[in-house]
């Protein structure tokens, strides 16, 4: 009995890795369940940004601050600014944020210190930060879909009642 088990464990070890991985990892693109590789998402990605002093910084925790990005950052070079970025309503992180250095040398030696280390517990990402793109439309007026205007939902007049007892 010990034998047998020693011979077919002998084979699965030989078959190649076990568990889940091993098991998706064996089946090949011809499955209707898997489907083939492909480099479509290396296609997808954008080209990486000019070298600029501006840092985007993710991977940030919720409890990362504006002032302790500031400082694991200073040990690099002179920052100029620093902001975590949060939620207007929450006032909660977003998860990123950006770093401005006094010199494009500087948030070179910002981007190798600082790139894949923790801050607060969480692995973080710099890179160059990317210009904004303007928005479409002018964004001088104000906005073709305004809930609420010109219709009277959400306004409600006041009630009858109201009325006549004012009207006494």
């Amino acid at each position: 009995m010990a034998m047998a088990m020693r011979t077919a464990a002998s084979r699965v070890a030989a078959a190649g890795p076990c568990g889940l991985r091993g098991l998706f990892s064996t089946l090949t693109s011809t499955s209707p369940f898997i489907p083939p590789p492909s480099n479509q998402a290396d296609n997808n990605r954008p080209p990486p940004a000019e070298p600029s002093d501006n840092l985007f910084v993710s991977g940030l925790s919720k409890r990362t601050t504006t002032e302790g990005l500031r400082e694991a950052f200073a040990k690099f070079g002179e920052v100029v600014d620093a902001r975590v970025v949060t939620d207007r309503t929450s006032g909660y992180s977003k998860g990123f944020g950006f770093v401005r250095y006094a010199t494009l040398e500087d948030a070179a030696e910002g981007i190798k210190g600082m790139d894949g280390k923790f801050l607060d517990g969480w692995v973080i990402f710099a890179e160059y930060a990317r210009p904004r793109q303007p928005l479409p439309g002018n964004n001088a007026g104000p906005s073709s879909y305004q809930p609420g205007y010109g219709s009277s939902y959400g306004r409600r007049s006041p009630p009858l009642l109201l009325l006549l007892l004012v009207h006494y």
